[in-house]
Order: C-alpha cells, then sequence, then structure tokens
C-alpha cells in the first residue's frame, strides 16, 4: 500500500527542516507520542535506531524507527535549489513501513513538504485489514502534518488539545 500526502508551510524550508529535524520538538506536534528514544546512533542521523511508541486510541503501539536517509546532513546554509530529504523505516509487529519526505522551497517564506508512505504487511489477518486501513493511514498522516504545520507558524502545542 503506498500514498502521498503533501503540505505548505508558510516558513523558510531552512527553518522548517530545523524544527522538523529537532527531537526535542516532537512532542510538541507529534500527537500521541510516549517515547522516542534512540537505541543506537544520534537523533536523526542515517543509520540511528530509535524506539518510538505512540498511543491512540487508548492503544499503544510500539516500533523501531530507522533513519535510512538525511541529505544534506548539514541543515543550515542550505542552498535554494537542493530538495531537502528525511528517509525512515518503521517496523511494527505485522508491519514494515518506509516513509520517504521531500521538503522544496515553495516561493519567498514558504515551503512544500511532500510525505510518500509505503506499507507492507505480514501475516493473513494483517494482508486482508492493512489495505482497508488506507484510508486511516492516510488521515493519520496528514493530521500529523497539519499538528507540525500549527505547531511551526503559530507555536501550537498538541499537548495543550489532548489534555
Amino acid at each position: 500500500m503506498r500514498y502521498t500526502v503533501s503540505m505548505r508551510i508558510d516558513l523558510p524550508r531552512e527553518r522548517t527542516v530545523q524544527l522538523l529535524a529537532d527531537p526535542t520538538h516532537l512532542p510538541r506536534w507529534l500527537r500521541g507520542l510516549v517515547l522516542h528514544e534512540p537505541l543506537t546512533g544520534t537523533h536523526g542521523q542515517v543509520g540511528t535506531r530509535s524506539r518510538v511508541v505512540l498511543r491512540a486510541g487508548g492503544q499503544e503501539m510500539e516500533c523501531i524507527e530507522t533513519i535510512t536517509r538525511r541529505e544534506p546532513a548539514d541543515l543550515h546554509g542550505i542552498p535554494g535549489d537542493t530538495v531537502v530529504r528525511f528517509e525512515r523505516e518503521i517496523v511494527a509487529t505485522g508491519m514494515w513501513n518506509a516513509v520517504r519526505d521531500r521538503l522544496t522551497e515553495a516561493g519567498p517564506g514558504a515551503t512544500l513538504w511532500v510525505s510518500e508512505s509505503e506499507y507492507r504487511f505480514e501475516g493473513l489477518l494483517m494482508r486482508l485489514v492493512g489495505p482497508l486501513l488506507r484510508h486511516s493511514f492516510r488521515k493519520q498522516s496528514r493530521e500529523h502534518m497539519q499538528d507540525f504545520k500549527a505547531f511551526a507558524e503559530q507555536g501550537r502545542d498538541v499537548r495543550d488539545q489532548e489534555g
């Protein structure tokens, strides 16, 4: 299963990618985040493996995230025509997911964030149910992007809304 979602962020691309890459901000925009801890490596760097726990609808999901690409490595002084790429693989029981994010300049003071997600499911039940959840997965991806946009542009914190 594959899908793509995109969003315009009304901030310069360099500021947008710095906010997106900073682990201290994750709880402010990643709704349901319980834990995000590196097991090996440094947060956000290629090869880093992290344990991630998310809570949604009263249930927790635990997965392992591996950073597979980050270009450029230095997120300061990025030339205007450079595409910033963040890619990661996420493995949970019965599921593998790859996320490929591309951030480009979308005019003065704006960023276009395009996120491609690919899912593969293991086991008969997950293979039958997984594709039926396509709409839910896509909706959740869009909500995470909207939450980031509200955080980046307005300083809104999802924890204030979850209370």
